[in-house]
Parts: structure tokens; sequence; C-alpha cells
């Protein structure tokens, strides 16, 4: 009997001692996965790196496309230093600019503060355009080449997989990894942020019409555009800031169906008049029609250039994650809206070339 007793308890004590192994194993495979990897540990043990520290790793590069005119060098030279500040990220720039301006942008990056940062100057041939978009012969200059820069992106970045693009006109205030990080849906080319959305709420400027659904963009009296069934009060979506995924970009020939609306409209004029002037969002609202995944808001608190008035509270600005001057009101001009903020990371120009002719409210008001 005693015998039998001492097999029984032997038999739970190592059940028993099984069952706290096996529970301490899962324990130390729990705490390991949380834990840092690149302290000393068991190679056994060692699991996959969480997707928060290999987004800290920085040796991925995040492609950051912007365009840079010259007569508004400084509003990108500010937005690429303010991305700069907030990213611990291995953030690469190209800058599309003019051949006329390369010099001018590459001597300002390299006598200021800005020497590190990492870019590649890339020169815009405005001729791919041709026959693409109609320049009035009274108003040549009123074509800006630059601005369809954003339609070439496979082109400008050929070995990226994703690509970051930013007007020249806003100021970073968090880390670009998160915007750089937004997911996108399955054959979806690019996300950009609906106009519908809270942050925005339906803006009408005055003499531009609605600018929140497609009936703002798009001329819905000509048969080309009733012929693609778009519902005119659609959402529309602001092209200043996106994220794209190039490898779906180039499946879709996305570049080849823009150019082909831009054709289309030279020949048809399909584009609505009430917004004129506003020619590179219609071709990539009928592209991207019902076929692109959404951004975070706050990573486009746009049209704080459509008023000299204050349309955001300044703690709502301060929360932005991304400011967007989109509008004839630029922070770097006479008057706009929060300029003290686009001030604060914009470098001055080492040539004297560019100068803010803008004057604080405060100074003004004094006078």
């Amino acid at each position: 009997v005693n015998i039998s007793i001492l097999i029984v308890a032997v038999v739970i004590f190592l059940l028993v001692l099984h069952h706290n192994f096996l529970g301490l194993s899962d324990f130390l495979k729990r705490e390991l996965s949380d834990s840092n990897p690149v302290g000393l540990q068991p190679i056994d043990f060692i699991p996959a790196v969480p997707q928060r520290l290999a987004d800290e790793r920085n040796d991925k590069e995040i492609s950051v496309v912007i365009a840079a005119s010259d007569e508004r060098l400084g509003g990108a030279i500010a937005a690429m230093n303010s991305i700069y500040f907030h990213t611990r990220s291995n953030v690469v720039f190209y800058i599309v600019t003019l051949n006329d301006t390369v010099d001018h942008l590459r001597l300002w990056l390299s006598k200021t503060a800005l020497k590190n940062l990492q870019y590649q100057i890339l020169d815009f041939d405005p001729h791919v355009l041709e026959g693409k978009v109609q320049v009035d012969p009274q108003k040549p200059d009123t074509l800006k080449p630059l601005t369809f820069a954003r339609f070439y992106l496979p082109t400008l970045v050929p070995h990226a997989e994703k690509a970051i693009y930013v007007d020249d006109d806003v100021i970073v205030q968090d880390d670009i990894l998160e915007l750089y990080n937004t997911p996108l849906k399955p054959g979806h080319a690019a996300a950009f942020s609906d106009d519908c959305d809270s942050t925005t709420n339906k803006v009408a400027v005055r003499g531009a019409g609605n600018q929140y659904n497609y009936i703002g963009f798009l001329d819905y009296k000509k048969e080309t555009i009733r012929k693609l069934a778009m519902k005119a009060n659609t959402c529309s979506f602001n092209p200043g800031v996106f994220v794209a995924n190039l490898t779906e970009w180039k499946l879709q020939n996305i570049t080849q169906q823009l150019e082909k609306w831009m054709a289309l409209n030279v020949a048809e004029e399909l584009y609505s008049r009430t917004l004129a002037g506003s020619i590179t969002t219609p071709p990539l609202l009928i592209v991207f029609y019902k076929q692109h995944s959404s951004i975070d808001p706050m990573w486009n608190v746009r049209h704080l250039g459509s008023s000299a008035g204050k349309r955001y509270s300044p703690q709502f600005v301060k929360a932005a994650k991304l400011l967007h001057w989109n509008g004839h009101f630029k922070p770097w001009g006479r008057t706009a809206s929060y300029a003290e903020v686009w001030e604060k990371w914009y470098v001055p120009d080492p040539t004297g070339k560019f100068s803010l002719i803008r004057r604080h409210s405060e100074a003004y008001e004094a006078k």
C-alpha cells in the first residue's frame, strides 16, 4: 500500500512539474515577445521583432516627394525642415524642380542647417505635358509644370515600393513614419484625405463653388463625364498630401490613365469652370473614383490658406499632424492664418533671393 501511495505521489508530482514547466515556458515566450530583442537572450527564445520596434529601426528608406519651384522655394525648405525634425526614420527627399532652380536649391541646402538632409534633386521636363495641358497663349506663365510632378511618381522614385507626396505649403508636426504606414486596401494605388471628413467640414470657397464634391471639379454637362456614371455629390479628396503604393500604381498604369484624361480635357474641356485653375485635381478624381484608401484627416488639416482669418482654434492647430495652407493665402505672403507656425520651420535663404514679405498681424495692427 505504501509503495502504491508513493508511486501515485510521484506521478502526481511529475504531472504538476510538467504543467508548471509548460506554464513557465509560455510565460517566458510572452515576456520575451514583449521585450526589447536587442538584449542578450538564448537564441531559441528570440521571437519575431514586434512591428513597433521594426518601425523604429531607421534602415528602411521613406521616400518623400516634394516639388520646389523657384518662387516658392522657401515653402519647400520649411516643409522638409519640419519633416526632418520630427522623425528618426531614414527619410530621403526627392525634390522635383526645374533646371533653372537647381543651383539655388542646392546652395540653400548645403549652406544652412539642412546640409544633413538626405535628398536627391530631380529635374522635371515640362515637355512631357505637351498636348496634355491647355496653355493660354496670352498667359503662358499661368502654367505651373511642377504641379503635375505627382502624376509621375514611379518615374521619380523608380526603386521605391511606396512613397509620400506633399505639397510645398505644408508643415509636419509629427513623425511622418505614421503617415507612411497608412494601410492601403488591396488594389488601391493611393490613399488621400477625403474632403467630407470632420476637419474639412465641407468648405465652400467664395467664387469657387463647393470644393468637397465631384461636381465642383468636373463639368457634368459633358457627355464624356456623364458616361463615367460618377455621382456628382461624391466626396472629392485633396491630392496635396497622399501615400502611394507605387507597385500598384505601375500595375494599373495610373500615370497613363491620368495623361489620357489630361489630353481629353484639352480636346473637350471636361473640368468645371467654377474651379478655374484647378487642373491637377480633376484627372486624379476620375482615375481614383472609389478606388483609393483614406489617410487620417489630422495628416492633412487644410484650407489654412483659403482666407486670411483663422478657421481653426490654436489648440486644434497644435494637435494637427500636418498643416496645409492650400488656397491663395500662403504663410510666406503678406497675410495668412498661423503664419507664425510656418515661420518657425523656415530656414533663411543664404542667397537672399527669397525673402518673407508677410508681416505679423500684431505688428500690422500696431501701425
